[in-house]
C-alpha cells in the first residue's frame, strides 16, 4: 500500500492525522536535519499500521514535507 504524508517537524506533540483513505499528516517533535524527522515519521507509520510486513519505505520526497511511503510489501 502507498500512502501520502505530508509532515510537519519540529512540533510541540507528536501525531498521526488521517486526512483521506491513504493521505496523513503527520507531527515530529524531531528537526528535518540529518534525516530525524524521516526517521520518526517511518516508525510512527510502522506503529500506526500495526508492523507490517515489509516495513515502512520512503518512495519520494526525501527532503520535502510531502512524501510518498510505501507501507508492507503490497
Amino acid at each position: 500500500m502507498y500512502i501520502r504524508v505530508k509532515a510537519k517537524p519540529n512540533s510541540k506533540k507528536e501525531s498521526i492525522e488521517k486526512i483521506k483513505e491513504n493521505e496523513f499528516i503527520i507531527c515530529v517533535r524531531e528537526p528535518a536535519k540529518g534525516g530525524l524527522a524521516n526517521k520518526r515519521i517511518c516508525q510512527l507509520v510502522f506503529k500506526h499500521f500495526d508492523n507490517p510486513p515489509g516495513g515502512v519505505k520512503i518512495i519520494s520526497g526525501h527532503m520535502s514535507q510531502v512524501k510518498l511511503l510505501k507501507v508492507g510489501d503490497n
